[in-house]
């Protein structure tokens, strides 16, 4: 083997095959992380719309109309712009967090503001995707780490915007945990499987019984889906944790929200973020947590 080969593969060791604590492929994960949150932010405004769009041409084909939507609108096109002036967003533009910073949060054509939540996002995807690699290293785990934070991101932040947690990411969180999960990389498949079939129906049961007792829809079926996906990924003996974690964290933001803000208690707060939240801690630190504080061995 020459030395060039030589050099290649020992690059693609300490990237691709790196431990944990290795810092080279966790750098090259958070400058990935950047331009991956870019893309986020994309999918986080567009795919709602996507979603909208799709159903009101369903209501009106099924009415015999015309459909109100016909222009192609999707992740790739049309061009991201203002939404105040229109203006196409340049390659320059969109440089991750750095552009934001250049720009002065400002659109260079007309200077209408442009929120910090694309930055923030930006910022949050690249930290935990360096985190995740330097965590678990960068085999299956590290990247398949990845993939699981950044669906997460996104519904969260859908969630929160919209109250709506879409088929189209966790229904791929869902059997990407169970494929990743074949060769037991976090959990043995047997209890992957469990974890997703428990995490639906544990949910649909609080569901309905909410519904028997008061009449009201406490939580929407993308819930059920969510914790579903996370018992693919972690089994069904972590499960508990997670719930417990989003409850605590859902109350306390709640209170927080009726207190401060003045929100009505009849308001609904979105379910999913909180779930997202519980999820990637349980994937970190869940199997210290459950044998330090919960006392199950694993």
């Amino acid at each position: 083997m020459n030395d060039a080969a030589t050099s290649s593969s020992a690059l693609y060791g300490m990237l691709f095959l790196a431990a944990p604590g290795t810092l080279l492929p966790a750098i090259v994960a958070g400058i990935l992380g950047l331009l991956i949150g870019s893309f986020l932010n994309v999918v986080i405004h567009r795919v709602p719309k996507m979603m909208q769009r799709e159903s009101d041409n369903y209501v009106a084909q099924e009415s015999g109309l015309p459909p109100p939507h016909t222009g192609r609108y999707d992740l790739v096109l049309p061009r991201s712009a203002c939404p105040h002036c229109g203006h196409q967003i340049t390659a320059l533009e969109n440089i991750p967090v750095l552009s934001y910073l250049a720009l002065r949060g400002k659109c260079s054509q007309c200077k209408a503001p442009i929120s910090p939540r694309y930055p923030m996002v930006e910022a949050l995807t690249g930290l935990l995707s360096a985190f995740l690699i330097w965590h678990f290293g960068s085999g299956l785990a590290g990247l398949a780490s990845l993939a699981f934070v950044w669906l997460l991101i996104a519904m969260t932040f859908i969630d929160a915007d919209t109250k709506l947690l879409p088929d189209d990411l966790t229904l791929p969180l869902l059997w990407l945990g169970l494929l990743v999960n074949l060769n037991g990389t976090f959990v043995p498949l047997q209890e992957a499987v469990i974890g997703a079939a428990a995490g639906y129906l544990v949910l649909w049961a609080v569901y309905w019984l909410f519904k028997l007792v008061t009449g009201k829809e406490g939580m929407g079926y993308g819930d059920f889906k969510l914790l579903a996906a996370l018992g693919a990924w972690m089994g069904w003996t972590m499960l508990p944790l997670i719930i417990l974690l989003s409850s605590v964290v859902g109350a306390v933001v709640g209170i927080g929200l009726i207190v401060f803000t003045r929100r009505g208690r009849d308001n609904p707060i979105p379910f999913g973020p909180y779930l997202a939240v519980a999820g990637l801690i349980a994937l970190i630190w869940g199997k210290m947590l459950v044998q330090t504080y919960l006392g199950f061995p694993l």
